[in-house]
């Protein structure tokens, strides 16, 4: 349950464009789910089920739905709301004050006498930051934090416990960085002197699987590192590899889950939600608004399309066109899939009836 200094259910409503019913000078001090809630909190009771737990805890406000009758829940006032989660993102923007970083600059931290310090920007303890780089006015860093050398953040930024910045990484105003993110490590990218086996399979897909001579893989190194937007999110221990010569991009409003992995050289656009445990391989290229759910994995060298939406745990092993829905491994149109899903289902009832087709036949051709 969240507290903040009390608002009236009007000022909550007009923050929200909703409309009030009932008494709008109640002051409420915090938010809670019906059942938990107290008298000073605003309850969250915007489906039937939840509003059904009203009568569970000791709310005098919620916030609710057009069809649910506030009265007949014991309520003296209710906000009205359209969209429920949109609502939820505006009421727990106003609630959230963020984590507690001190202003000013650690004694602890260590700060290269060449890095530059936005004013209003609080450093936390044990924060380390290298040679030249660019800290935003008022960004807030926490703790254990590491901005290695050339590497920039814009105005606003929140990065959190344990996060790492490589080197030359720049990051747009108002960027997120959840706990123990990496942002900037090596690609992962090696050749073998000779063809290896693994590009032999991949041109015979498996056909050819003769041995290869013994060999070593030789590192390809990074020499490009991570280009990221404005209003980008980053979640606790994702990791996005910098290029092998130009940089790895993220788009401007892109928001990363947790345990997602961006190789080397992809390039994502705008608006673009990438949910967790997503896995990018290298030299990929994303259009705008995509959405992955969770476990998606992206083959290399391929490119998706503006618009697509994959289920989870989709594997994408061909080019995607913009706009697709996509569901299974390999990923197909999700009406497919579920197709493919249910005549799968079907195929033990259609194995008996083709047993009892061949019996009848094989009696059938019996002589009297």
């Amino acid at each position: 349950m969240g507290k903040m200094a009390g608002q009236s259910i009007q000022q909550i409503a007009a923050a929200l464009g909703a409309e009030v019913f009932g008494d709008g000078t109640i002051r409420v001090t915090g938010l809670a789910e019906p059942a938990q809630a107290g008298p000073d909190d605003l309850a969250m009771a915007m489906r039937p089920a939840y509003a059904a737990d009203l009568a569970k805890g000791h709310a005098r406000a919620a916030l609710i739905v057009a069809d649910i009758d506030w009265r007949a829940l014991g309520l003296a006032a209710a906000i009205v709301v359209a969209r429920p989660r949109l609502a939820m993102a505006c009421v727990t923007q106003a609630m959230d004050h963020g984590p507690l970083i001190a202003p000013g600059i650690h004694p602890s931290a260590v700060i290269d006498a060449s890095a530059e310090i936005g004013p209003g920007a609080a450093i936390g303890p044990f924060v380390v930051i290298g040679a030249g780089a660019v800290i935003g006015a008022r960004a807030r860093i926490a703790s254990h934090v590491s901005f290695a050398e050339g590497a920039m953040i814009g105005d606003d930024a929140l990065v959190m416990q344990g996060a790492r910045v490589g080197a030359r990484v720049v990051i747009g105003h108002r960027a997120i960085l959840q706990p123990n993110c990496v942002i900037g490590a090596d690609g992962f990218s090696f050749v073998t002197p000779q063809t290896s086996q693994v590009e032999k399979i991949r041109q015979s897909l498996g056909q050819d699987d003769a041995a290869v001579s013994p060999q070593s893989w030789q590192r390809i190194h990074s020499l490009g590192s991570v280009a990221i937007g404005d209003d980008v999110e980053i979640g606790a221990n994702a990791t996005i590899d910098r290029g092998t010569i130009a940089d790895t991009v993220i788009g401007n409003g892109t928001k990363l889950d947790n345990m997602v992995h961006v190789g080397h050289n992809v390039r994502i656009g705008r608006d673009c939600l990438l949910c967790g445990q997503v896995g990018i391989a290298g030299s990929v290229k994303i259009g705008d608004r995509v959405v992955l759910g969770g476990q998606t994995g992206v083959a290399d060298n391929l490119e998706i399309g503006s618009d697509v939406v994959t289920g989870a745990s989709t594997i994408i092993l061909s080019t995607v066109p913009p706009g697709r829905a996509l569901l299974g491994y390999p990923a197909v149109r999700m009406e497919s899939q579920v197709e493919m899903y249910k005549n799968l289902r079907r195929l033990p009832r259609l194995a008996q009836a083709v047993a009892e087709l061949k019996k009848a036949v094989f009696k059938s051709d019996k002589t009297p």
